[in-house]
């Protein structure tokens, strides 16, 4: 099973509307990533602009379809097209996540949670284990941003993720941006989970932005908008978490009111500051 492989730099999704000031100039990105499901077509301009950026960087790619969570089958024709994308452009990762988005023939245009279970852990491993044997590739699995708590939960999150990768041999997707959503959304405290967290399996982190509401009774509710710069709260968490694990890939996500490429790329290069800080402390 070939390994996760990214660099140890700060990456960004990509968006074809920066293709062509990315390719004026050599960018100082690490690596781009897009969701494997804009890619999923025979050709055209989507294929064109990812073939001419996959020879100059390296590649994530990010499923968004899987429904790993779900205790239904996994969609046989999905998983053969995502076998082509990825065997066509070979990238250096492959993740999707710990979420479930479709039931019977329907597809719910979201990533929705899971009660974290002994009936649902055995589950998302034989998923796991049917895609990675499918690719031949490691998956990474991200930890999702909930809105809800199942009170049939019988496993702390943390614990889940890590007996998944235990079992599968996949590694995880850190998101340190659903950290925070997440732990705000049901007041708890994200450093205790992120000091909960199994980073030994970690191969990516993603980072981005959030919006602010108000719920029903009246406390702030977060959403995982990703339509903002990284907030700061979100980067001290980032930035406390590799000064212990030292570099890791990262990636900044923005897929929402998408800014002029010079914004996007500036987030990636506050990102590479923190890895950069990191191995220079360590190599000292």
């Amino acid at each position: 099973m070939k390994p996760s492989e990214l660099p140890r730099r700060a990456g960004v999704g990509f968006k074809p509307e920066h293709f062509s000031a990315i390719n004026d100039a050599t960018q100082p990105i690490g690596f781009f990533e897009v969701h494997a499901e804009n890619y999923m077509g025979a050709g055209g301009p989507p294929h064109a602009q990812l073939g001419k950026l996959r020879q100059d960087y390296a590649l994530s790619i990010h499923g968004v379809g899987l429904s790993i969570g779900s205790m239904q089958p996994l969609d046989k024709e999905h998983l053969a097209r995502l076998k082509i994308v990825c065997d066509r452009y070979e990238p250096e990762s492959f993740s999707e996540h710990l979420a479930w988005s479709s039931h019977d023939t329907a597809f719910l245009n979201d990533l929705l949670p899971l009660p974290y279970t002994e009936a649902t852990l055995a589950q998302v491993c034989a998923h796991i284990d049917e895609v990675q044997t499918l690719l031949g590739r490691q998956m990474l699995l991200e930890n999702p941003a909930t809105y809800l708590l199942f009170e049939e939960s019988t496993i702390e999150e943390t614990d889940f993720l890590a007996e998944v990768a235990r079992r599968t041999g996949c590694g995880l997707l850190l998101d340190v941006n659903n950290v925070f959503v997440a732990a705000t959304n049901h007041h708890l405290d994200p450093r205790a989970y992120l000091k909960c967290f199994p980073v030994q399996w970690v191969r990516e982190i993603h980072l981005s932005g959030h919006s602010e509401t108000i719920d029903d009774a009246g406390a702030p509710l977060l959403i995982d908008s990703h339509d903002t710069p990284v907030k700061d709260p979100v980067w001290e968490l980032y930035e406390e978490l590799i000064s212990r694990t030292g570099p890791i890939a990262s990636l900044v996500e923005w897929d929402n009111d998408v800014p002029e490429w010079p914004i996007l790329r500036a987030e990636a290069e506050a990102a590479d500051a923190i890895l950069e800080r990191a191995a220079a402390l360590r190599a000292a």
